[in-house]
């Protein structure tokens, strides 16, 4: 018999509003690594096996922590906006990502990811009601720009749009709206249990998609793609989700979700570790204007 109510974690209002911002930072910290580790991981791994297979993983751990908490199952009117959650972050976003990336640099990548904050923002707006001011949109719309500015000067580029491009803001769009409707969620369910929830729906799913993947060829990488499937799995498909869905539940989720303007500056800097990309005075100016910016639309004024 399913519970009439979601049973869910602690209550987003048991911590201080300040805390959003700061648990929505935790989890971009841990997505910056995304992007440089899908790159490194589809070099040697087919992209649909890395997109599928880690929340694979990820599910499997998700109902293991849902087994060992005993957490309630969510009433069924919620399935649907669980589905959405499964569309836009659990799917969505790890498979369009992971073929863009074989088309183009990580840090390339970083530019179009860039468009997420805003996007979140406006997807929050059509879903709540939230209202930012000017004063925020303005502050979104100079990090967006920023954030451009920083990975054209970083050497990611512009260049043309290609195919690549497409799948990116495919997958930006889809994350915005798993976004949104996850930290939403996250407020009757709990943080964790949505990602767990998510990850648990989907798994019948992606692990007959990984089964296909790996049916022609069986996947072989080094240590340096296994590592980075793991991380992608474990981090950045699990246990970032629990810090990012927290702050955004907290919220409010415009003014959380423009966090993740720092994302690009940290993707590019991990990039920079990685793969030996130069960093320069200007690369370093641009950083701070991107988190001046992203500081301003936190601070904004939201109804």
């Amino acid at each position: 018999m399913l519970p009439t109510r979601p049973s869910g974690g602690p209550s987003a209002k048991a911590l201080p509003a300040a805390a959003g911002p700061l648990l929505g930072l935790l989890g971009v910290v841990v997505f910056s690594f995304t992007l440089p580790f899908t790159r490194i991981a589809v070099r040697t791994l087919d992209p649909l096996f890395v997109g599928a297979g880690r929340a694979v993983v990820a599910g499997v751990l998700a109902a293991a922590v849902l087994a060992a908490t005993r957490a309630p199952r969510p009433p069924l009117r919620l399935v649907p906006r669980l589905l959405l959650v499964v569309v836009g972050v659990v799917a969505g976003f790890p498979l369009l990502t992971s073929a863009a990336l074989r088309e183009v640099p990580a840090a390339h990548g970083a530019v179009v990811v860039g468009v997420l904050p805003a996007a979140t923002a406006v997807a929050v707006v059509l879903r709540t009601r939230e209202r930012p001011g000017t004063g925020f949109w303005a502050a979104s719309a100079a990090g967006l720009a920023a954030v451009v500015a920083f990975v054209a000067l970083s050497g990611g580029g512009l260049g043309d749009v290609g195919a690549g491009d497409a799948l990116l803001l495919a997958a930006v769009v889809l994350a915005a709206l798993g976004y949104a409707e996850g930290g939403l969620l996250s407020r009757e369910l709990g943080a964790w249990q949505t990602i767990c929830w998510a990850l648990v729906l989907a798994l019948p799913l992606m692990a007959a998609i990984t089964v296909a993947s790996a049916s022609g060829q069986r996947p072989s990488a080094g240590w340096a793609g296994w590592l980075s499937f793991g991380y992608l799995a474990v981090f950045s498909m699990f246990l970032g989700f629990f810090a990012w869905y927290r702050g955004l539940a907290i919220g409010p989720m415009t003014r959380v979700s423009q966090v993740q303007l720092v994302q690009s500056v940290l993707t590019i800097a991990w990039c920079a570790l990685l793969f030996g990309e130069h960093v320069d005075a200007a690369v370093v100016v641009a950083a701070a204007v991107v988190l001046v910016c992203a500081a301003a639309a936190v601070r904004a004024r939201v109804r």
